[in-house]
């Protein structure tokens, strides 16, 4: 049987034809604004510039508002604490980004946690991740939580089965671990200091790749049958997983570009949103 294609594009595509009916119905019952996204880029990395810009553009598409601010490179934390506390207290604003990774010099986990729990729409706050590894509402980091939406519309079974997360970043592999465990997956979160990773990640039921690592991971260390899941995107469309030799051999793969990247950022519209539906309410 052909793999299935976990189309990430795809999804988002049908998703915000659902997301601007809301946004329609809100509009109508509250008689003001629409919900409103706040992002802060510090610097001038074109990756990033491209990310802030494709974020913007799918708030239009729904009829978001989005408000771009563009900070210096060499600005300090305290500069952009008073940023983000400006847009905290603004009750016009119901979504605040922070594109990562920002400038050296700055104290990135400081300025996350500036971020209001109510406003943390791209779910990157300590409170954030507490609530949700513990059970309780809160928005959850974009990217795992559109990794979760997308194995969940594909009916992807997860629970007793056996996950393998290889990297631990605090915005994308610790809380992909929190969330595949919630729904009752065993989970083994793997990273640098892990002794055999190769065998590791042939014992996986569901492998997702989240290191920033051009294909580090081997098409020889994945077992047929699993389903692949590449969060990562490198120059020449390549992801942290060699998937050409597994396209034919594993249940179901997220395609790269197309996969991922699409539900992280409709995962975040979509949150921005939720904010504005409970502010409005």
């Amino acid at each position: 049987m052909p793999a299935t294609v976990l189309d990430g594009k795809a999804l988002a595509q049908a998703t915000e034809a659902q997301l601007r009916q809301r946004v329609d119905a809100l509009q109508a019952r509250s008689g003001g604004p629409p919900p409103h996204l706040a992002t802060i880029l510090v610097g001038d990395d074109p990756a990033s510039a491209t990310y802030v810009r494709m974020k913007t553009n799918a708030c239009q598409r729904i009829g978001l508002e989005s408000a771009a601010l563009q900070l210096p490179q060499q600005t300090t934390t305290p500069e952009l604490l008073t940023q983000i506390e400006t847009l905290a207290q603004n009750p016009a604003i119901h979504g605040i980004l922070l594109q990562h990774p920002v400038p050296s010099q700055i104290d990135e986990r400081c300025c996350f946690d500036a971020i209001p729990p109510a406003k943390d729409v791209d779910g990157v706050t300590c409170t954030g991740f507490g609530r949700m590894a513990m059970g309780q509402p809160a928005y959850g980091s974009a990217t795992p939580r559109g990794i979760m939406r997308l194995l969940h519309h594909h009916a992807v079974p997860l629970a007793g089965q056996h996950a393998v997360i290889v990297g631990r970043s605090a915005i994308l592999g610790k809380p992909m671990a929190m969330m595949l465990l919630a729904a009752n997956a065993t989970v083994t979160l793997c990273h640098s200091h892990t002794k055999d990773l190769p065998d590791q990640i042939r014992r996986a039921d569901i492998l997702v790749g989240a290191l920033g690592k051009p294909q580090f991971i081997r098409a020889d260390w994945v077992k047929d049958g699993a389903v692949v899941i590449d969060a990562g995107y490198h120059p020449g469309g390549v992801g942290d997983i060699e998937l050409p030799p597994l396209i034919d051999r594993v249940s179901a793969y997220t395609p790269v570009p197309g996969g991922v990247g699409p539900m992280t950022i409709n995962t975040l519209i979509m949150q921005t949103l939720e904010a504005g539906e409970h502010a409005l309410a």
